[in-house]
């Protein structure tokens, strides 16, 4: 037999200017995005196991799903949970699986999967992100197709870590935040205690404040798009999203391992919150053919 190995890029890589982003062919993540010195995503080394799933494609679910069961039109169904000691089906199933660099250029690429059926999630989607770098703003559109023969219900969401400047333990707290949601939905365990209530996102600086919140009933300009704002020491950034993202989870990083904890900050556009298959709460449904899609955007100043 020939001495042939499977081969080939392992991540895709644009430059703008100043900016440069990293994509993961693993997963689709994005791995590594740097304006100059400033580490914008507080991401993870080529080849890492993505701790936290930093910079991951949430699909066909963003977040977790009690005990990993759900029903569809009529039929129960069952996903892997991550451990007997946490039964939830946590963020998707794209993280680990080979992505496929569909066109390139130096600031654009257009990367794609496939979500096969499979036990608890019997759909066929096929999924493309596409990725836009300019000098001054990143702008990511997923898509997603129902590939298969039968309704498909999904719901879709990225998990960025963004920094702006802290580089220990805790440094999160200098950074002032500005959110854009009007509603927050109350969770136990990151899963939907089924409350919800309002919410006040002129936060102002982050201080000793934890994040691990669900927002809803955003703010949005003429434009319809949502904006958040993060500043620190190394600049501002400004995350917007467009109508697709009808919900943006902040964390704030205080369950990570040390080394990780409270350096950065997710802002997590999600097209629906946790446990929506099950509980039915903004899931999209495409039928055979059917397409769906959602952009976001992220500008940053670097500090004078």
């Amino acid at each position: 037999m020939p001495d042939i190995w499977p081969t080939g890029p392992r991540e895709v890589q644009l430059t703008a200017g100043e900016a440069s982003l990293a994509v993961d062919l693993r997963g689709g993540a994005l791995r590594r995005l740097a304006v100059g010195g400033w580490e914008v995503l507080d991401g993870y080394p080529a080849g890492g196991t993505l701790p936290g799933r930093r910079g991951g494609v949430l699909l066909p679910w963003p977040n977790r799903i009690r005990d990993g069961r759900w029903t569809w039109e009529g039929e129960e169904l069952q996903l892997d949970v991550v451990s007997p000691a946490a039964p939830v089906a946590q963020h998707g199933l794209v993280t680990w699986q080979p992505w496929t660099a569909l066109a390139v250029t130096d600031d654009t690429a257009t990367v794609g999967t496939t979500v096969l059926p499979r036990p608890g999630y019997p759909f066929r989607l096929a999924a493309a992100a596409d990725l836009v770098l300019t000098p001054e703003r990143l702008t990511v559109t997923l898509r997603v197709r129902n590939d298969g023969d039968r309704r498909a219900p999904f719901g879709a969401g990225f998990h960025p870590y963004f920094s702006v400047g802290a580089t220990e333990d805790g440094g999160i707290a200098d950074a002032e935040l500005d959110l854009p949601g009007r509603t927050e939905l109350l969770i136990d365990g990151g899963l939907p205690t089924g409350e919800r209530r309002p919410f006040d996102g002129a936060v102002g600086r982050i201080g000793n404040r934890a994040f691990d919140t669900p927002l809803t009933d955003l703010d949005r300009d003429a434009d319809g798009w949502a904006r958040a704002r993060l500043r620190g020491a190394a600049g501002e950034l400004e995350l917007a999203v467009d109508e697709a993202w009808p919900w943006l989870l902040v964390y704030s990083g205080d369950t990570l391992p040390v080394g990780q904890r409270r350096r950065s900050l997710a802002l997590e556009p999600m097209s629906c919150p946790a446990n929506a298959l099950a509980d039915g709460v903004d899931v999209v449904v495409l039928e055979p053919g059917e397409s769906w899609s959602g952009t976001w955007a992220l500008t940053w100043t670097p500090a004078g």
